[in-house]
């Protein structure tokens, strides 16, 4: 191989050329033979080739690390707006150009302004699942503030972040009603609470701790467990408000019983008007504090036990009261009764102790509740009868007025007595019409009840029979009255014709009024033979005139062995003895 001689310009420097000048002239000194020359610079030849192959390789794998960091740099690009959600990036060109290191330059500062911005998205992540978790673990009562959330890094696009905050809004606005729904459930039990004169926060806080004043709002517990817990204690508590109502509404009852039947002053009335000014509320009209504490029910049940031991021993006198209503009761209804055996009766069994005390005088409200109905069905009737007493009433009255001969003169008052006379003849007429009225409905109302109506002790059937026999036998009494009149004034004429043929002049008036004692006796109806009236006691009496007293009705005779007991045992459950008319 032939060696160029090949010589530097600048004096000094090594080069090639003159150190192979150097190797030939030693070589030429020496005497080297050219084979050994030869040999020598083909090795030089190997070694430089060596080197070269060695230095091309090392830049074939330095350009190769470049083309992978170019390709690591894309691919981390690409990488990166996968997860941010994005499709380029506007500051670097999806088709570069240039050496490589020229695109890893224009690449670097993409890829650094990406990963702060994957930082910041998934700060952004962090936050909005770390209170979607913490809500969660809110509502579910299972928070664990030591467990952060994990952000899935390769998911960190606007989309997936809008879709986070939309759920923790929607989680944010069930807080907020939970919230509401729990401070609505801590109000009522506050108030039911102070109704019931319960301990509000040891109550509440049996539920949960943060129920207690103390602790803010937000750090109210608002899960499921709470709300249900809450819910269940509300309910307990309306429950147990409704009871003690109900409890003291019967004590009340009661108190105001007792005070009536022991006539009880206001002022000591009042002492218990906290508990009787609940007497007809409604559950949720009681709100004022304390108005169903135990202990008060508990002061309710005292006085009504104190006042039932005082019932007990005024027991005679409540009962005689309670008598005395029954017989006035009795009375108003005409039904006679014998008030001395009956209280004789309620002193025995007082006197014996066989019967309780509160068992007597519910027998005894059972029997005025009973008289008060057969009163009711009995008013109707009574109120006809009383008419009929009445008309009969006027039409003694009208009797006495027409058998009056100076009932024309121009006396004092003798005006009204004239229009009470027109008035009297015109409710007489309606007495046969009102009678048979009173008949009938009497006849119904003894079919449905199956008993006699008596009244003051007698049959009102009787008594209206022997009415309407009374008054036929008086009409029977003024026709023949009439009849005998005309007859003595036909005699009376014709011993005028035959004693003095001539007619004669019209007769004064003093003439007629000869025979008017005779006459008006007659014309009444009531002859000594059945001039009888009926009195109360039930036997037939006259006046010394002939008359009879009065035209209201009176027992019949034939009634008056009817005893009182007999006409009121149908309220004790015992037969009534009737006598048919």
């Amino acid at each position: 191989m032939a060696v160029a001689d090949i010589q530097n310009p600048l004096q000094g420097e090594t080069t090639c050329g003159t150190l192979l000048q150097k190797l030939q002239e030693i070589w030429d000194e020496v005497g080297e033979s050219d084979k050994e020359r030869d040999k020598m610079l083909l090795q030089i030849d190997q070694e430089c080739l060596d080197v070269y192959k060695r230095k091309v390789e090392q830049a074939d794998k330095s350009r190769a690390k470049l083309l992978q960091s170019l390709s690591d740099a894309k691919l981390e690009l690409s990488s990166l707006l996968s997860a941010l959600g994005e499709k380029s990036f506007s500051e670097f060109p999806e088709k570069a150009s240039g050496t490589i290191k020229e695109q890893l330059a224009a690449i670097a500062p993409a890829l650094e302004q990406l990963w702060k911005q994957k930082e910041q998205r998934v700060k952004e992540f962090f936050d909005v699942q770390s209170e979607i978790q913490k809500i969660c673990g809110e509502i579910s009562g299972s928070l664990n503030l030591s467990e952060n959330p994990v952000v899935d890094e390769s998911h960190l696009s606007v989309e997936k972040l809008d879709e986070y905050h939309c759920q923790l809004q929607e989680l944010q606005k069930e807080k907020s009603d939970r919230l509401h729904k729990v401070l609505e459930f801590v109000s009522t039990v506050h108030d039911l609470c102070a109704v019931l004169g319960i301990d509000f926060f040891a109550t509440v806080t049996e539920v949960h701790p943060s129920l207690n004043d103390a602790t803010g709002v937000q750090s109210k517990s608002i899960s499921n467990d709470t709300l249900s817990k809450l819910a269940k204690m509300v309910l307990a508590l309306k429950e147990d408000k409704k009871q003690r109502l109900h409890k003291l509404q019967e004590l009340a009852t009661q108190l105001i019983d007792l005070w009536n039947l022991m006539d009880t002053p206001s002022e000591e009335r009042s002492l218990f008007d906290h508990v009787t000014c609940n007497i007809s509320a409604s559950v949720d009209e009681v709100t004022v504090p304390g108005a169903l504490a135990l202990d008060l029910i508990e002061q309710a049940e005292v006085e009504v036990e104190r006042l039932d031991q005082l019932k007990a021993s005024k027991m005679k006198e409540i009962a005689f009261k309670k008598q005395s209503e029954l017989e006035e009761i009795f009375s108003h209804a005409h039904i006679e009764v014998d008030p001395d055996a009956a209280r004789d009766k309620i002193m025995a069994l007082i006197d014996s102790g066989n019967v309780e005390p509160a068992e007597l005088l519910d027998d005894m409200d059972d029997q005025i509740a009973k008289a008060k109905e057969e009163v009711l069905s009995r008013k109707e009737i009574l109120d006809k009868v009383e008419k009929w007493m009445l008309a009969c009433e006027e039409e003694s009255w009208l009797e006495d007025y027409n058998r009056d001969d100076n009932r024309y003169n121009a006396s004092r008052g003798a005006h009204l007595n004239l229009k009470r006379a027109e008035k009297a003849r015109i409710l007489v007429n309606k007495i046969p019409a009102l009678v048979d009225t009173l008949i009938a409905k009497t006849r119904a109302w003894e079919e449905d009840r199956g008993i006699s109506f008596i009244y003051d002790g007698v049959p009102l059937l009787a008594m209206l029979d022997e009415y309407t026999m009374l008054r036929h036998e008086r009409e029977e009494e003024k026709r023949r009255s009439r009849d005998q009149k005309k007859f003595h004034e036909q005699q009376s004429t014709d011993q005028e014709t035959i004693n003095n043929p001539r007619p004669s002049p019209v007769r004064p008036v003093g003439t007629k009024k000869a025979a008017g004692p005779r006459a008006n006796g007659a014309a009444n109806g009531t002859p000594s033979s059945r001039r009888l009236s009926l009195n109360q006691n039930g036997s037939r009496s006259m006046n010394k005139d002939g008359r009879r007293d009065s035209m209201r009705p009176m027992t019949p005779v034939k009634y008056d062995a009817i005893s009182k007991e007999d006409s009121a045992s149908h309220f004790s459950g015992t037969e009534p003895v009737s006598s048919s008319p």
